[in-house]
């Protein structure tokens, strides 16, 4: 099992890294149920609703002329992904766009059967392109134990930072905030929260992933190469333009991200209005951009 950057850090950053990283370890589906225990689904705003699992967040976004899809998750997820919607009351098969948040192996392996369920148009990232039509083989981590390999899916769009999709009057930039892989995704939308008044939009941000792991090399030295040419300047713009988004709802791949176990004890009561957390975003970020700088130190000074 690949070891994390957390030695030595405070302790008030440590809680964080529990919620960076564990959604990012790739043998952690063999022991955490919640990659693949069914949630029920819910609605987060008028046209946004949760359809993954307990933790591996899927959403389908609903138009009048079909509906995206953002991840696939594992290659076990679709039937799951597919009740999810259908218990909502929407059909599979309306199924038009499926989006993603990065090329791992835990919100991509499902891809290729989901196209050949509902023959989505899938829209990848460039960076993440060749990993998802090889099925993770071209990741930069590969070959590894801890890349996980999958069905390969055709890409039918590239999309390039700041790209928006637009289905049926709703629109969603892609943000590349690359480094945990070369394509990783932040989406973001504006929607109408229920019970809000009328004309009033919400900014919604799914953050793509910022985690990484011992595997990952920031400096070039004894230990060998840095993962990928530019991957610290990746990193570095992806905590930028992570800070500068405005984020009213904070949502992301893994529900560990936006502490989503705690905010549906208080959903029932409260409704779509527990996802808005623009502080909690804040610190996520904050937390996820020290860990990084403190794991480049750290390489530093080992190479020195």
């Amino acid at each position: 099992m690949r070891r994390h950057y957390n030695d030595g850090m405070r302790a008030a950053a440590c809680r964080f890294l529990l919620v960076l990283f564990s959604g990012s370890l790739l043998g952690y589906a063999a022991t955490n149920p919640l990659w693949t225990t069914q949630a029920v689904p819910f609605r987060i705003a008028d046209n946004l609703y949760y359809v993954g699992s307990q933790d591996l967040a899927s959403y389908l976004v609903v138009t009048p002329r079909g509906n995206i899809l953002i991840n696939a998750n594992l290659a076990t997820s679709p039937p799951q992904i597919r009740a999810s919607v259908e218990k909502l009351g929407f059909h599979w098969a309306d199924t038009k766009i499926l989006l993603n948040s990065q090329a791992h192996y835990d919100h991509m392996a499902g891809a290729a059967e989901v196209i050949r369920e509902t023959h989505a148009k899938n829209m990848v990232m460039d960076g993440d392109v060749s990993v998802v039509e090889s099925g993770g083989k071209t990741d930069f981590l590969a070959p590894s134990a801890n890349i996980a390999g999958y069905a390969p899916a055709r890409v039918d769009r590239v999309l390039r930072d700041g790209d928006t999709v637009v289905l049926g009057g709703v629109t969603l930039t892609a943000h590349k905030t690359a480094g945990h892989t070369r394509g990783c995704t932040t989406w973001t939308l504006r929607a109408h929260l229920p019970g809000e008044p009328a004309g009033t939009t919400r900014n919604i941000v799914i953050v793509g992933g910022t985690a990484f792991w011992s595997e990952y090399k920031f400096v070039a030295g004894p230990g060998g190469k840095i993962s990928y040419p530019g991957i610290v300047q990746d990193f570095q713009h992806t905590f930028a333009e992570l800070h500068a988004l405005p984020c009213d709802v904070f949502l992301g791949a893994h529900g560990e991200y936006f502490g989503l176990p705690a905010k549906l004890k208080r959903y029932r009561q409260d409704g779509p209005k527990v996802f808005i957390d623009p502080a909690g975003y804040q610190r996520y970020v904050a937390a996820a951009q020290a860990t990084f700088e403190q794991a480049v130190r750290e390489q530093q000074a080992a190479r020195r």
